[in-house]
């Protein structure tokens, strides 16, 4: 009968402490100020210079920049320790010079509109971008120096000296 008085309370413990565990996941995963802010900070459209500025090579010194950063996994999660990766979206204004510099030093090809190599455009950066951007993208541009185990990939009209770029944890 003992045995069984035993087993109850460690049934009744087990129990208690699976239940706190859940309580507390899920209280540690939906942390609402941290979801706000999250929230808040990837709708923010940024103008700061790009940095470090080699994750971009060959912008040279732009006119202007809008960018915006996006997290792909749940940085709000307390459950699961450790960085967060993340996306990047720009849209660089060129200075002509650079634009023609850029366009001459890689092998360009065009990216058909419609296509599913066409980028997709954030919401709040489309309005930086002209409806009628032809985007010209190199394969050897988002291959050259320096590497990492970042990816980047680059969309250029040189006819607008315009840019699109598209980098993760960068």
């Amino acid at each position: 009968m003992a045995r069984l008085g035993w087993a109850v309370v460690a049934v009744g413990l087990i129990g208690g402490v699976v239940a706190a565990v859940i309580v507390a996941t899920v209280m540690a995963t939906s942390d609402p100020r941290c979801a706000d802010q999250l929230k808040a900070g990837e709708a923010k459209v940024r103008t700061s210079r790009w940095e470090p500025a080699g994750e971009l090579p060959g912008l040279g010194r732009y006119v202007e920049i809008h960018w915006q950063v996006r997290a792909l996994g749940n940085p709000c999660s307390r459950s699961v320790p450790g960085p967060t990766d993340r996306t990047y979206q720009g849209v660089v204004r060129l200075r002509p010079e650079d634009a023609r510099s850029l366009a001459a030093r890689y092998d360009w090809r065009p990216v058909a509109a419609a296509s599913e190599s066409e980028p997709q455009v954030w919401p709040a950066l489309a309005k930086f971008v002209p409806g009628d951007v032809r985007w010209l993208h190199s394969d050897a541009y988002d291959q050259a120096p320096p590497q990492s185990e970042d990816s980047r990939r680059l969309y250029l009209d040189p006819d607008r000296a315009l840019a699109l770029f598209d980098l993760t944890n960068a």
